[in-house]
């Protein structure tokens, strides 16, 4: 399910520490300030990724910021997964209670068939355990199979502020509003009903409500960008505009494929589809600065120029999270690795995670 692969952050200034003496192994930036240490998805080469468990040890570990991505449940509830589908990422699949919650659905263009979080209320989900989603990649963290419950963004929230207080540290959170378009309008529950959940206003709310709103120690981030410019206005409705934003970046190399979602921002796709006025949804300026006019082929490798960077810098974002394997290519691994289990190789790098 895409877009899902590790990306790297040229993050705002404002939140970088002050550069440290010389020292041989000092690792710097190229501002010269030390670099942030963020725990993606938690410590998850050692414990079950998004789980309390892995936030806290991604801590312990020296992590500056803990990164959860974020889906939803039935009742509104942001919840810490991979993604919304859940059979490889918990042992809902062993529940016999919730086999008839199994389903077919089309997420950002592409057909999954499983059980997904927004079909469960919160009370059913913590019902469940934690599971390794690739445990052919990292067979270790397996035997913490079943431990951990599946945590609601204030959770994380909660760990962090409990850390903090233990410790004397200061961490932040990035998270990452997965799928938003599907969740808030084209998706529908297991029964058929619209979602029609807006995770991006969830998000603002959770924050606002848990009290945690300081811009130094916090990153909002997404592959879609219809949802980042509505959070940056419902940021600055609550007088909180300097929270920064990330773009993230899905593949912009000259392989890049049409039809795969991490090609491409979905939401663009969608709203051409649905012939919704895109100069509102985005700006003149923002259709005016594509390298191409916005279409069901836009490509992200459409809105990297240094022109579209500048006025996204203008609009809404604070920074950029580029797909690795755009900067830093890798070579292909000669015999391409089944990570999950299911049968189907889908590793075909050292980056892939």
């Amino acid at each position: 399910m895409a877009p899902t692969c590790c990306n790297l952050t040229l993050a705002a200034n404002s939140c970088l520490r002050p550069l440290p003496p010389p020292n041989v192994n000092t690792l710097i930036t190229l501002n010269g300030q030390d670099p942030i240490v963020i725990g993606h998805r938690g410590a998850s080469g050692e414990r079950p990724e998004h789980t309390l468990a892995a936030y806290e040890l991604a801590i312990e570990q020296g992590a500056d910021f803990i990164e959860p991505d974020l889906v939803v449940t039935k009742d509104g509830v942001l919840i810490a997964r991979h993604e919304n589908e859940i059979a490889g990422t918990t042992d809902v699949a062993d529940r016999p209670e919730f086999a008839d919650r199994q389903t077919t659905k089309i997420i950002d263009g592409a057909e999954f068939t499983g059980w997904f979080a927004e079909d469960f209320t919160l009370e059913e989900l913590k019902t469940l355990r934690a599971k390794e989603r690739i445990p052919n990649v990292r067979p270790g963290n397996t035997e913490f199979d079943g431990q951990f419950e599946v945590p609601t963004l204030a959770e994380v929230i909660d760990l962090v502020k409990r850390v903090e207080a233990e410790t004397g540290r200061v961490i932040g959170i990035y998270p990452e509003t997965k799928h938003p378009t599907f969740l808030a309008k084209e998706g529908t529950f297991v029964d058929g009903t619209p979602i029609n959940l807006d995770t991006s206003q969830l998000l603002v709310d959770t924050l606002i409500a848990e009290g945690f709103t300081d811009p130094s120690r916090i990153f909002i981030q997404s592959f879609e960008v219809q949802n980042l410019i509505e959070i940056q206005a419902r940021l600055d409705a609550e007088g909180l505009s300097d929270i920064p934003l990330v773009q993230l970046y899905g593949d912009t190399t000259a392989g890049a494929d049409l039809n795969d979602a991490f090609s491409f921002p979905y939401d663009i796709r969608y709203n051409i589809a649905q012939g919704n006025d895109l100069a509102a949804i985005y700006g003149q300026d923002f259709l005016d600065t594509a390298e191409n006019p916005l279409s069901a082929d836009t490509l992200y490798a459409d809105l990297d120029s240094p022109e579209m960077l500048q006025l996204l810098r203008d609009k809404y974002a604070e920074g950029v999270g580029p797909w690795k394997n755009n900067i830093l290519l890798r070579e292909a691994l000669d015999t391409p690795v089944d990570g999950n289990g299911d049968g189907v190789a889908e590793i075909f790098d050292p980056a892939h995670g």
